[in-house]
């Protein structure tokens, strides 16, 4: 629910400061999912400490005042092209260099004048120079699609003015670390990122932890699971050390079982104010009682009802009481457990026990690392055996296939971001790194917490990561729902092809060119390679990923949309600058069909690289971007025709209606021989409306479902219909608005097509939209009899 008018002018009205009792859930464009979540927790009533939000607007006032806009966007383009999922090895290898270029961007803007000001009022109010812990809160972290667990940094004790000046500037820079950059890489997230930075008066914690509200691991939303340590709750979300473990039943709550953990260290604030790492003194109670324990799992389902939704809840006790420091939606809910499969299990006993972090199971050879720095020593499909995980080794854990860690627990930021990524991961074994050897091949069971010897048997549908035998978390399971609205995936890695292939799906309505252009290209801007003679270099490496994405989805079809890169983007590959010119609105600029008129040497590899792979499997299709005008399709369309990709028959060509003006032209374009039409739902909403998607300040604008916009999509179906031609729509609206698939099956519309995550749910959505309108229709029969 938005806040009232009032409350939202009250806090815009606050510059680029604000206090956090002032903000609700309307405010997450301006204070972030972290500011937007303490704020509603406080309006409810619930015990949180005070603070501040630093909004997102500061750190673009920031870079504008110090005239280092286009800058930063140009090098965060560089550092994403480095850390994108594919990249060739020597571009990956210059993602530290890159991302600390941005950084030094940040740092040498620093603070505006108005902004250092406004803070220094703004912790007066809180006390005298009260310690207090600046935290990140971007614009899309801790929300309910991902989590960006401790991807950015986090700094606790900062006492003083100018200390929180600093951490704050810090905190901005942290953004642009590696591992944050790969991590929205990995989720496509291209944007320089909005981020706001929270202040939150500190608890002098003597215990700390993490709760949540359904079992991340099995998937049970009938248990509470609650993981404490002693100290500051760093050690526990960094999983340096192995807390306490309770699991309860929501039902109560009441407590069912307490495994002990192993506590060597704890985190607490020293006699200068600052952090300091004490031993633990060993004792024989754990961290919380039973009655504690019910006690901050109640908290915790208190902020599950007020979300209506799992949640998890960071927590921490000083002498007096329990607060709650932090609180976002569940990312890694596990679905419901399968049942095992005993015959494709490896013999033996196992060599290694600890906690199921991250369900699923998976094999590989060893390889023992103690540090980041020697992730590249990681082989794609190894199983990754470290001390701990910290969110600095997500480049490694990307080419693993399964992860081993000798502490932490399973509410650890590396347990979250294991299950975000899909890896069997088991946590907390205290002797992992000693009694696994390099090169020994192993299996990891994620559900039972176990490290088997030996290999598991191939499954039956295989989800290969490289040369590990990675056994899927279930078996692919047949629909539940059987819909005359086509259900399809939007896709863009070839190495999760195999795995999203085997959910009930209708095919690739979308097959994002970018990433199997980044492999192609080997990180460099296109004119470079043709200019080389690697124009066959290009056209094989395209194939040969547009293969690997096809053969598992065949006969079922595939949509490749060819590349789409804006002026900015292609800047950002290596020898980019001196081919693309600087555009004051990329988005609208040299892109798309239009781009392919002009310069058409890409393009011709794509479509070469496209008639190679049709010869095999004729189901893949060809769908051109950013179409705006009769006479540039037109000419788009005798570029096809003409190569070896035109002359094959059975080709279907697709448009996207991402510009409005596909309403007035799409007649004319199926004349042209246009056989499909795929709605690009968040650019056409955004130049229906006139707004920048990528824009905070904007959000509350941007709406798919805003009458205009359907008006458009609501022409362009019903023209496809009169035409005889399929129409699907590409975006997130169907995946999130269940009354948006309801006005699309209600237009007529052929298909939709999400993420791979969204299927099961945009499935149902479909079966309710249509058993709806069948209904309806039976009733109006019955009323005219």
């Amino acid at each position: 629910m938005s806040a009232p008018a009032t409350e939202r002018t009250r806090v815009a009205g606050s510059g680029l400061v604000a206090r956090l009792r002032e903000l609700g859930m309307a405010d997450v464009p301006a204070a972030g999912g972290k500011g937007a979540n303490l704020g509603a927790l406080i309006a409810a009533g619930l015990p949180v400490p005070d603070g501040l939000v630093v909004l997102a607007p500061a750190l673009r006032a920031a870079m504008a005042e110090a005239g280092a806009t286009e800058e930063l966007a140009r090098l965060h383009g560089a550092a994403l092209a480095a850390a994108r999922p594919g990249a060739p090895a020597d571009v990956r290898d210059g993602l530290e260099a890159a991302c600390r270029r941005v950084q030094d961007v940040v740092h040498r803007a620093g603070a505006p004048a108005a902004l250092v000001a406004e803070l220094r009022a703004g912790y007066a109010g809180l006390g005298e120079d009260p310690p207090v812990a600046v935290r990140s809160s971007a614009v899309g972290e801790d929300s309910s699609e991902a989590s960006f667990a401790g991807m950015n940094a986090s700094y606790t004790n900062v006492r003083g003015a100018e200390a929180l000046v600093a951490a704050v500037v810090d905190c901005w820079a942290s953004v642009f670390a590696p591992r944050s950059v790969a991590y929205r890489a990995e989720r496509g997230h291209d944007a320089v990122p909005d981020l706001a930075v929270v202040v939150q008066l500190m608890v002098h914690a003597r215990r700390s932890g993490v709760a949540f509200t359904a079992d991340p691991v099995s998937g049970r939303r009938d248990r509470v699971v609650l993981e404490a340590a002693w100290g500051q709750g760093e050690v526990v979300v960094s999983g340096r050390v192995e807390p306490d473990t309770y699991v309860l039943d929501a039902d109560g709550p009441r407590l069912l079982s307490v495994h002990r953990g192993a506590q060597d260290v704890q985190i607490v604030r020293g006699a200068d104010g600052g952090d300091s790492t004490v031993p633990v003194t060993p004792g024989e109670q754990p961290v919380l009682s039973p009655a504690e324990a019910e006690e901050v799992a109640a908290l915790a389902l208190r902020v599950q009802a007020l979300h209506g939704q799992p949640q998890d809840v960071e927590w921490a006790a000083d002498e007096e009481r329990f607060w709650l420091v932090q609180a976002r939606p569940v990312t890694t809910l596990a679905p419901a457990p399968a049942a095992t499969d005993a015959a494709a299990a490896p013999a033996g006993a196992p060599v290694l026990h600890g906690l199921a972090a991250s369900p699923g199971r998976a094999s590989g050879a060893v390889r023992v690392l103690h540090s980041p720095a020697e992730g590249d020593r990681l082989l794609d499909g190894e199983v990754l055996v470290a001390p701990l995980t910290n969110p600095d080794w997500l480049p490694a854990m990307r080419r693993a296939a399964a992860v081993v860690t000798d502490s932490g627990g399973i509410t650890c930021h590396a347990a979250i971001v294991a299950r975000e990524l899909g890896l069997p991961a088991v946590v907390g074994t205290r002797t992992g790194t000693t009694a696994l050897r390099d090169g020994a091949v192993v299996t990891v069971d994620g559900d039972t917490g176990d490290v088997l010897p030996g290999r598991s048997a191939p499954a039956a549908v295989p989800a290969p990561r490289g040369p590990a035998v990675a056994a899927p978390r279930t078996a692919p399971a047949p629909a539940d729902e059987v819909t005359a609205t086509g259900l399809q995936v939007n896709l863009a890695d070839p190495e999760r092809a195999a795995e999203v292939a085997a959910l009930p799906v209708d095919g690739v309505g979308l097959l994002r060119a970018e990433l199997l252009l980044t492999r192609a290209l080997d990180g460099r801007h296109p004119a470079e390679m043709i200019a080389r003679g690697e124009s066959e270099q290009v056209v094989a490496a395209l194939a040969d990923g547009l293969r690997t994405i096809a053969r598992p989805f065949a006969p079922r079809p595939v949509v490749y949309r060819t590349a789409d890169l804006r002026t900015n983007e292609f800047r950002g590959l290596a020898g980019g600058e001196a081919h693309e010119p600087v555009e004051d609105n990329p988005m609208i600029g040299n892109r798309g069909c239009f781009r392919y008129v002009q310069d058409p040497s890409l393009f011709r590899l794509e479509l070469e690289a496209l008639a190679r792979v049709r010869e095999e499997f004729p189901g893949v299709a060809v769908m051109v971007p950013f179409v705006r005008t009769g006479w540039e399709l037109e000419a788009c369309l005798e570029l096809i025709d003409a190569s070896p990709l035109g002359r094959q028959r059975g080709l279907r060509r697709w448009v996207m209606a991402e510009v409005p003006s596909v309403g007035h032209w799409l007649p004319e374009y199926i004349g042209m021989g246009v056989g499909g039409v795929s709605i690009g739902s968040n650019d056409l909403t955004q130049l229906v409306l006139g707004v920048d998607r990528d824009s905070a300040d904007l959000a509350e604008l941007f709406d798919e479902a805003d009458p205009a916009v359907l008006a458009v999509i609501d022409s362009v179906i019903a023209t496809a219909r009169r035409a005889g031609i399929p129409s699907s729509l590409c975006g997130q609206a169907p995946s999130r608005r269940p009354e948006y698939v309801d006005h699309l099956v209600r237009a007529g519309i052929s298909s939709v097509s999400v993420e791979p995550a969204a299927v099961p749910a945009t499935r149902r959505a479909l079966a309710r939209a249509e058993r709806r309108l069948l209904l309806e229709a039976a009733r109006a029969g019955g009323a005219r009899a």
